[in-house]
């Protein structure tokens, strides 16, 4: 028989599968923004929440503060470094105004975390106390890093497009809870257990947003192309009206001048 902690294991592997390909998949949205060179109406509100969540659980997980907890590690040390890059991205293409506003945000997350680190390692002396107070933050941070898409879920219900909500992400976040849901309640961890737990019910929240709105969406995308071809058709029409007159104009002009 598998033992509970190969079984935890098991599904911590598969857990940091998933939340890799969770941290890999607005590479496509990333790749439109760099096309385009305009973050157009993306949020940076998920990105800046998976940063500051990604940090939060590599201090949970040091051997100081919560011992055997290399998995957490490993994969929350991946998503920081994913999400960096994704912010610098969101920062190169961004306006002047929002710019700040992203880059206030990152250096706010950068002295919490710091200050943290410092505090919980120089005043918490058991890794019973030191894994209480960090799994506290982490499990605010964890919820806040699911409930982050709201925002853009207003949009969809707003709009009846889900275009700015990637599905990739929202299936993404889903699995990821699960499995880590999972994860949890093998060697039951409450931080874990609760917050992705809550983070899977976001995530279907997002998947059943997806379906509701998915042809509402082609259909809006596919009008908005037809009337971009009429503008553009009616601007060459207007172009050639133009040089036709100018034509028709000089023309008078080069008899007289013969006469």
């Amino acid at each position: 028989m598998v033992s509970a902690d190969a079984a935890r294991t098991a599904v911590g592997v598969l857990g940091n599968a998933i939340a890799l390909f969770l941290f890999l998949s607005p590479m496509p949205t990333f790749i439109r923004i760099w096309k385009k060179g305009s973050v157009e109406q993306y949020s940076p509100v998920p990105y800046l929440a998976t940063l500051i969540n990604c940090m939060v659980w590599v201090l949970y997980g040091l051997p100081m503060v919560h011992p055997h907890s290399t998995l957490v590690v490993t994969i929350n040390g991946a998503g920081t470094l994913i999400e960096v890059v994704y912010i610098l991205l969101f920062l190169l293409y961004s306006d002047r105004q929002k710019r700040l506003r992203v880059a206030a945000v990152v250096l706010i997350e950068l002295v919490f975390i710091s200050a943290l680190a410092a505090l919980v390692l120089t005043l918490v002396h058991t890794h019973e106390r030191r894994s209480m107070v960090v799994g506290i933050v982490c499990m605010v941070f964890n919820i806040m890093m699911y409930a982050s898409p709201l925002s853009v879920m207003k949009l969809v219900i707003t709009t009846k497009s889900v275009e700015y909500m990637p599905f990739f992400l929202s299936l993404a976040s889903f699995a990821n809870g699960l499995c880590w849901t999972a994860y949890a309640l093998i060697r039951f961890d409450l931080f874990i257990a609760a917050s992705n737990g809550l983070g899977s019910l976001f995530g279907l929240a997002q998947l059943i947003l997806y379906a509701t709105y998915y042809k509402s969406t082609k259909r809006h995308m596919a009008a908005r192309k037809i009337r971009e071809m009429s503008l553009s058709e009616v601007v060459v029409d207007n172009g050639g009206d133009e040089d036709s007159k100018k034509t028709n104009g000089t023309a008078p002009q080069t008899e007289i001048r013969r006469a």
